[in-house]
């Protein structure tokens, strides 16, 4: 009777003792939360968006994502926690959708109004002017387009996605070092198709490459249209080494390689890739980070998840630097400060430090060369020079940027 009176006095004692720590614990996780400042950072998306319809992603085309760039900012916020904790932040990402450029301008300015840091936007080019009414950091996560990285530029917009001047600068080393000199370029019919054409043959400038000929192509239903979309005929009567497909539908060209009237790689959009991040990375940290973002997301991570979990730690980054001897959370004119300061670098586990361009704030950084299953290698190649910076010898160089803003 005494040894089960005993038993029951020491399950009391423990309980009691375990209340106790979980009062201790739950006060100090309170008065961390108390005392850490909230950092907002704003996600900006398209509303119904296309690109993510899951017929499409399982086709798993280039340069798309493979799902809401939402999950990548989550890692990062994540995978930052110790730091954050350290430095006495806490971040809150507030996302926001829109269906128009209207609506894209109308979420930046209640982000502002609501205290955001800075924004990270995965939206189109076109709704990208809505830069110029906030003044808070805009980085863009989710497209390649150059119009705001040129012409339309502004002050505050940042890029980690790479551009599509990146891109063809990428393969157009990579033919140059495989002495692939003679180029035969396949064009698809739509106006970006006609946009991607000038940034490829300004790349096959650039390397001192020969283009053999320009041909359109064109998938049709029509009878009268048919040889337009015959990858034998359009690839007939010519001396090349490299097959350069620009289809921005990806239709035409994912069919293309192998299929060739003279056997030649195929590259572009199709064949050998450029891409800012591939799931096969062996080096430098990248397959612990593409794993961490597959158990976290439940699919691979594509090159737009890698631009927004860039994103996100660069405005992290800057914010724990700004933070030091602060009660408040930096302020987006105290980040906009760090990320343009010119020792602001960050780790992209490709093996460099990278850093904004002033000049058209695109974030340097190594390309990718994939074939879709692994990295082959990467860009810039080796023996490529660059009076400043090699990393600049991908995508438009200072003295060739159209942006006036800086």
């Amino acid at each position: 009777m005494t040894e089960w009176r005993l038993h029951l006095v020491a399950q009391a004692f423990v309980a009691q003792v375990f209340v106790a720590q979980s009062f201790v614990a739950l006060f100090f996780v309170a008065t961390s939360s108390a005392q850490a400042a909230t950092l907002t950072i704003g996600v900006l998306q398209r509303a119904d968006d296309d690109r993510l319809d899951p017929k499409r992603v399982e086709q798993a085309y280039p340069h798309q994502p493979g799902g809401p760039l939402t999950q990548a900012a989550e890692v990062a916020v994540k995978e930052s926690a110790f730091e954050l904790d350290a430095a006495k932040l806490q971040v809150k990402l507030d996302v926001r959708s829109a269906r128009s450029a209207d609506e894209a301008k109308a979420a930046l300015q209640q982000l502002s109004k609501a205290g955001a840091a800075a924004v990270v936007l995965d939206i189109p080019t076109a709704w990208m002017n809505a830069a110029n009414t906030v003044t808070m950091p805009l980085i863009n996560a989710g497209d390649a387009d150059e119009g705001p990285r040129q012409q339309a530029c502004a002050a505050n917009l940042f890029h980690t996605l790479p551009s599509d001047r990146m891109r063809a600068d990428a393969l157009a080393q990579t033919l140059l070092a495989r002495k692939w000199s003679r180029v035969l370029v396949l064009q698809g019919p739509r106006v970006e198709d006609a946009a991607q054409l000038a940034l490829v043959q300004a790349a096959i400038k650039r390397y001192g490459l020969k283009t053999a000929a320009v041909r359109p192509f064109k998938l049709s239903a029509d009878p009268r249209e048919r040889d337009l979309g015959n990858s034998l005929l359009l690839t007939v009567n010519a001396e090349y080494d490299a097959v350069w497909v620009i289809d921005t539908e990806y239709e035409f060209a994912r069919s293309l390689p192998y299929k060739t009237s003279l056997p030649r790689p195929v590259v572009g959009d199709a064949g050998l890739l450029a891409e800012a991040w591939g799931p096969r990375f062996e080096r430098f940290g990248a397959p612990q980070l593409s794993r961490r973002f597959a158990r976290a997301a439940n699919r691979p991570m594509t090159g737009p998840d890698w631009a927004a979990y860039m994103a996100t730690k660069a405005v992290i980054q800057a914010a724990m630097e700004q933070a030091a001897g602060q009660a408040t959370a930096p302020s987006p004119a105290q980040i906009l400060k760090a990320l343009t300061r010119p020792d602001f670098t960050l780790d992209g586990f490709k093996g460099v430090r990278l850093s904004f361009r002033p000049w058209d704030r695109q974030l340097r950084q190594p390309m990718l060369m994939t074939d879709g299953v692994s990295v082959i290698g990467t860009a810039p190649v080796e023996g490529v020079m660059h009076p400043k910076n090699v990393l600049d010898t991908l995508g438009v160089d200072a003295p060739e940027s159209l942006c006036k803003t800086r």
